[in-house]
């Protein structure tokens, strides 16, 4: 960000452009706005973003042609492989080495593997300014999965008891799907197609059932004087850290005084409200874990306290009384089904 009182022209042209501008960095940059300058300045500042947005999308007249869509070239030969492989596995399941499940398994594998290593082929090959490359670099549309199925091959199937069909599709869309590829490719649109209108009723009752259950809870105060709090630490799957202790307590109140293990001074005192700086001081602290304080803790009646809930996630700052978070998280919960 430029800072306040420089000219942003002069400015910007000393700056140089590290990367493409790619919708993770946009993401980035409305945060810190938002953040910044609240929710006025922000929505003046997307429709200016959108208006910009359309200005160049319609200069640049990016368009989508079939001859954009080049079939991987080492295709063929990485299937000769995977059809060798499977003739070794079939041999070892004939010689009674192996069970039908064992062999099942390893032949599905080899097809898993195989797409992977086509996609990522495929991936290496685009050029950077093919117009299809273009729209899944910058996060607009599509991803390497999507033009794996478009130039690459469209891999294994699903048949409708959910299970994988052991026969894989093996062409692209480019170079056109046979009859039987494409029955085999009908299941799971045919299963897409029964889920997203079974699921959008099972969605609204689960949330309307949420939404009876939590609608009494509401910030009734703005501390109930509770000593007491959860012990939070990064959320691990084995060795493989799923949710970071960063995203756990920021926006959270401290129930305890944190503090750096190596030197014992106190980075976050008790009842202070963790910022995102203040977070990553305690990251940088080596920190493992940080007593907060929570709703399963509070000793409010008939609902909950400001400082059990912490932030507001939709306006960024501390959470008002009479805000009905009960139904806030009901339709959070229900609302992706």
């Amino acid at each position: 960000f430029i800072a306040k009182g420089q000219n942003p022209k002069v400015a910007m042209k000393h700056i140089e452009i590290p990367a493409p501008f790619k919708k993770k960095f946009l993401a980035q940059i409305i945060a810190q706005v938002f953040k910044d300058l609240q929710i006025s300045e922000t929505s003046k500042m997307l429709d200016r973003l959108k208006d910009l947005g359309f200005k160049y999308s319609t200069v640049a007249g990016i368009t989508v042609s079939f001859a954009d869509i080049n079939v991987y070239s080492k295709k063929s030969e990485r299937i000769d492989l995977t059809n060798s492989n499977i003739a070794d596995i079939t041999g070892w399941y004939e010689d009674g080495m192996l069970t039908d499940k064992e062999r099942r398994d390893l032949v599905i594998k080899e097809w898993q593997t195989a797409r992977d290593d086509i996609q990522k082929g495929l991936m290496a090959e685009f050029d950077k300014d093919n117009n299809i490359y273009m729209m899944s670099d910058s996060g607009a549309r599509g991803n390497a999965s999507n033009f794996a199925q478009l130039a690459g091959m469209r891999g294994l199937m699903n048949n409708p008891k959910g299970e994988i069909i052991e026969v894989p599709v093996q062409a692209s869309f480019r170079e056109g799907l046979t009859v039987s590829e494409f029955f085999i490719s009908t299941h799971g649109a045919r299963k897409g197609s029964t889920d997203t209108a079974l699921k959008t009723a099972e969605s609204g009752y689960l949330t309307r059932r949420l939404v009876d259950v939590s609608q009494d809870v509401i910030v009734v105060d703005e501390d109930c004087g509770t000593e007491r709090g959860v012990y939070m630490e990064p959320v691990m799957d084995d060795t493989k850290e799923i949710v970071p202790l960063y995203d756990r307590i920021v926006g959270r109140f401290a129930s305890k005084d944190v503090i750096n293990p190596k030197t014992k001074q106190v980075i976050a005192k008790r009842n202070e409200l963790i910022t995102e700086e203040l977070g990553q001081a305690i990251i940088k602290a080596e920190v493992t874990g940080v007593e907060i304080r929570s709703n399963l803790t509070c000793n409010s009646d008939n609902g909950v306290c400001a400082k059990c809930y912490g932030r507001n996630l939709a306006t960024n700052k501390r959470v008002e009384v009479g805000e009905a978070v009960g139904v806030v998280a009901a339709q959070s919960i229900g609302e992706p089904g």
